[in-house]
């Protein structure tokens, strides 16, 4: 049986994610949403391959990937995330992460990349790999495009609060910040996504794969 670990903190995705890849028969998956259990988990049990989310609630997933494989070096750890992060691509690599698969894939495309993981392939999808070839010929106009886009953990976190209708007085509550703080961080947003409101951030980011479908609505 080949065993897989499951860090993520969407309840939907993590169940779903489970029954398609048990579903084949011969994969069991262990699935926890706390990075310190994950750590544990690591250190004390066996597991063929992990699958980590890129962005969760306390830590960057692909911290966690590093931290997880200064425990286990053989760890093979593939980010699950619910859009193309080309700004990560370096720090990935540089991790020792086998590569990402996105959350919108089909069931054929996740036991595949499970699949090609375990056989020590690395899974990168096409459209990323184009990206890096435009980068190897022009380096300079892409990567400044690339920095431009980079957003930050909290900066999305703030994306998926305002998908979800919060308005600016419960986000700063919930991510313990003054308002004053919350509106620089939402120009910095609006300005990396050259949008001028909230629903237009919000939209923005569902169009460029920042946020699923999941993530709107309450």
């Amino acid at each position: 049986m080949i065993q897989i670990l499951l860090v993520d903190d969407h309840p939907t995705i993590m169940e779903g994610t489970k029954m398609l890849l048990e579903q084949e028969g011969n994969f069991e998956v262990s699935l926890t949403n706390n990075t310190e259990k994950a750590l544990e988990m690591a250190k004390t049990l066996h597991f063929d391959l992990m699958l980590i989310d890129l962005h969760l609630s306390d830590i960057n997933g692909i911290e966690l990937a590093k931290q997880i494989i200064s425990i286990n070096p053989d760890a093979t750890i593939l980010i699950y995330t619910g859009f193309e992060f080309k700004n990560h691509f370096n720090l990935m690599i540089e991790a020792g992460i086998a590569g990402y698969i996105l959350k919108t894939a089909n069931k054929e495309q996740l036991v595949s990349a499970v699949r090609c993981a375990l056989r020590g392939e690395v899974i990168l999808p096409l459209s990323l790999v184009k990206q890096l070839r435009k980068v190897t010929v022009q380096p300079s106009e892409c990567e400044n495009g690339l920095d431009k886009l980079a957003i930050s953990n909290k900066e999305y976190e703030i994306l998926q609060k305002i998908a979800k209708g919060k308005g600016n007085k419960e986000i700063a509550e919930i991510m313990c910040m003054s308002q004053r703080s919350l509106e620089y961080s939402l120009t910095s947003l609006f300005q990396k996504l050259n949008v001028k409101s909230r629903i237009e951030a919000a939209m923005k980011a569902k169009e460029m794969g920042l946020l699923g479908t999941f993530d709107f609505g309450h």
